[in-house]
C-alpha cells in the first residue's frame, strides 16, 4: 500500500500540485493587479490549499473555532511542524488573514510575487531594523479587520518538538494591542515533517485556544511568549512537548 501511494504521489499527485500553483499563482497575480487584494489575495490561495490537502490525502479537523470571531483582527501564532502547517491554515482556518513570512520566499519563482501582490508581509527578523520595518508595514495590512499569521519559531522543527520563538509576532501584538490567538497543529509533522518530500496520509487537527487580549498598559512580551507557548503544547501529545521554561528569545 505504500509502495501504490508513493507511485501516486510522484506520478499524479506531484504533477496536480506544480500545476494547481502555477495556475493559483498567476490567478492571484492577475486579480490582484486588476481588483486588489482583499478577496482575490486571499481566497485563491485558500481553495488551493483546500485541494493540496485533499489532493494528499490529509483530513484537516479544525476545533475551538467558537472562540474567534470573523470580524475581529487578531495575531495568530502557531507551531512549525511541517509543510502542511500552511495548507491546513490557508484552508481551514476560514478568516481572513495576511501570513508573515520569511523574506527569502519571495524569491520563489511566482509563488514570491503572488505573495506580494496578495499582501503578505515578508520579514528579515535577523535584526531589531527589520523588525520595526515589519511592524511599519504591517500597520497598513491590520487595518480594515485584517489578521496576521505568523510561526512564532520561524522554521519548522526537525523532531516534532517546538523550538524557540523569536518575539516579532508579539512585538506587534503589543505595537497595536490586538488579541493573540495560539493555534495548536498536529499531525503535520507525521504527514511531512522536514526531512523528507515523501508524505503520509493522515489527520491534521487543527486546534484554536482562546485570545489573549492586551491590557491597557499592552503585553508583557516574555509573558506573552510563554503563555502561546504553553496554550499550543496543551493540545500536543506528551512526546512532542518539551520544557516549558524553553520560551525562547531572539
Amino acid at each position: 500500500m505504500k509502495i501504490l501511494f508513493r507511485l501516486y504521489q510522484w506520478i499524479i499527485a506531484a504533477p496536480i500540485l506544480l500545476l494547481l500553483t502555477i495556475i493559483t499563482a498567476l490567478i492571484t497575480i492577475l486579480m490582484t493587479s486588476i481588483f486588489g487584494g482583499h478577496f482575490w489575495g486571499y481566497y485563491p490561495a485558500h481553495i488551493w490549499s483546500r485541494c493540496v490537502c485533499i489532493l494528499w490525502g490529509q483530513r484537516v479537523i479544525v476545533k475551538g473555532r467558537e472562540n474567534i470571531d470573523s470580524k475581529t483582527s487578531y495575531v495568530f501564532v502557531a507551531n512549525h511542524q511541517g509543510a502542511f502547517d500552511i495548507w491546513a491554515i490557508y484552508g481551514y482556518l476560514n478568516h481572513d488573514f495576511k501570513w508573515l513570512m520569511k523574506k527569502e520566499l519571495e524569491k520563489i519563482f511566482l509563488v514570491g510575487k503572488a505573495c506580494k501582490k496578495a499582501g503578505h508581509i515578508m520579514v528579515d527578523d535577523s535584526s531589531i531594523t527589520g523588525i520595526r520595518t515589519t511592524i511599519e508595514e504591517s500597520e497598513k495590512t491590520l487595518q480594515g479587520g485584517m489578521s496576521l499569521v505568523i510561526f512564532p519559531e520561524g522554521s519548522r522543527t526537525f523532531d516534532g518538538k517546538m523550538i524557540p520563538f523569536k518575539r516579532g509576532a508579539f512585538m506587534l501584538a503589543a505595537e497595536y494591542k490586538l488579541p493573540v490567538v495560539p493555534i495548536t497543529i498536529d499531525g503535520a509533522f507525521h504527514a511531512m515533517p522536514r526531512t523528507t518530500y515523501n508524505v503520509t496520509p493522515g489527520t491534521i487537527t487543527l486546534t484554536i485556544h482562546k485570545p489573549i487580549y492586551p491590557g491597557e498598559r499592552g503585553f508583557n512580551t516574555k509573558k506573552l511568549m510563554a503563555e502561546c507557548r504553553e496554550a499550543i503544547q496543551s493540545a500536543l501529545p506528551e512526546e512532542q512537548r518539551d520544557n516549558p521554561d524553553k520560551i525562547a528569545i531572539s
